[in-house]
């Protein structure tokens, strides 16, 4: 049965090789005198700031540079940010590279306009006025923040990760250009690319799915099944980057409409408590949520297997359900991602803190199955 829904959308994408020079004609036309350039140095030293530098010049805007993002970005990263802001009187935000600069910049731009402690909008829609305008230039094809209403930022003093949903943090313009993904490391690639993938496999049994995000969310199953291991292999195969482009950005949309689950909410405290690259960490534990989840999302995962390619159709939905398991383990070990947590330094003796966190985050209750504390405990160890 249909049902009313209401859907958060970016008012403008630009997505597609050359994507990044179409932004020329838009900001020509935009009425604004300077931008606060949020990215990181790896950014800066490569030279890919420099190209949206030199765009701002040409077409008459000041910039201020923040590049001082780290991966995970902290509380301190976006006050810094914001302290810039002020000082030289940016009205608008133009955020560069992967997720860590899309958070942060959508951090930085929520308090300008709202003020207070970037820890008071923790939870769902708690800013009360929109964003200071953004423009997002993506550069990963993985986490899709230029087009959600998702961010997250560290507490370092807590070594949590808290996850903002807020329809006030929504960019004015998202612009995805493979070509800048090109020549990306194997490791992000495959890193970010297993993030993309589990925002579709879990937007598509999230308890929030509806039509509209299946379509999108199979349709992101699909291609980065199809291009992922491309991607990783040849840095430079732009067919591959483009479908990682177009896969990242509709599983984007699809979660952030319908919601993720407890992959999420488990990743987010490997990222709060050992700083673990947050692909990394949803690849780890993706296969394990989603045998957990099989009970009460069996059919919905077969279909996430035909997706990924695999021949189901003499496949009952429990069978089909553990090949999309298959499936998912295969392509993590394709493209690298390590076999476990003890592999990436995690403590088993962090296990019991994390479950209780993770049981509190955010994204927990769009899980498919009820997860109680002693679960969460199993499915870190079955990760390990």
């Amino acid at each position: 049965m249909l049902t009313n829904r209401r859907i958060y959308l970016p008012p403008v994408s630009l997505i597609g090789p050359g994507a990044l020079q179409d932004l020329k004609n838009d900001l020509k036309d935009l009425p604004y005198q300077c931008a606060l350039l949020v990215t990181d140095k790896v950014l800066v030293e490569f030279g890919v700031a420099q190209k949206v530098i030199d765009m701002l010049t040409e077409v008459g805007i000041e910039y201020c540079l923040f590049d001082d993002v780290q991966p995970n970005p902290t509380t301190k990263n976006v006050n810094d940010g914001l302290s810039i802001l002020q000082n030289k009187k940016c009205d608008f935000i133009l955020t560069l590279g992967g997720g860590s600069p899309q958070d942060c910049g959508k951090a930085i731009g929520i308090l300008a306009t709202n003020g207070g402690n970037i820890r008071d909008y923790e939870g769902i829609h708690l800013s009360k006025k929109a964003s200071l305008p953004i423009i997002a230039i993506n550069t990963t094809a993985g986490t899709a923040s230029e087009v959600t209403i998702n961010y997250v930022i560290t507490d370092e003093e807590q070594h949590l990760k808290m996850v903002m949903v807020d329809k006030n943090c929504l960019v004015s313009i998202a612009v995805n250009d493979p070509d800048l993904m090109l020549g990306k490391p194997a490791s992000l690639t495959a890193a970010t690319g297993m993030d993309a993938l589990t925002h579709a496999i879990e937007a598509y049994v999230t308890k929030g799915a509806f039509r509209w995000s299946d379509t999108l969310a199979l349709e992101a199953i699909r291609l980065i099944s199809e291009s992922l291991e491309d991607a990783v292999k040849d840095g430079s195969n732009l067919e591959a980057r483009s479908k990682m482009a177009w896969g990242q950005f509709v599983a984007g949309q699809a979660f952030s409409n319908a919601g993720l689950g407890f992959v999420h909410s488990m990743a987010h405290q490997l990222g709060g408590f050992y700083n673990m690259p947050h692909g990394v960490a949803n690849a780890v534990l993706l296969p394990h949520v989603e045998r957990f989840n099989i009970p009460k999302c069996a059919a919905k995962l077969k279909d996430v297997a035909t997706a990924m390619g695999v021949d189901t159709i003499n496949l009952s939905n429990q069978e089909g359900a553990e090949a999309a398991i298959k499936a998912i383990e295969n392509l993590s070990k394709l493209v690298g991602i390590p076999s476990g947590l003890k592999e990436l330094g995690v403590k088993s003796d962090s296990f019991n803190l994390m479950a209780e966190n993770a049981l509190k985050d955010v994204c927990a209750g769009g899980n498919p199955r009820e997860v109680s504390l002693e679960d969460t405990i199993k499915i870190y160890e079955a990760a390990y």
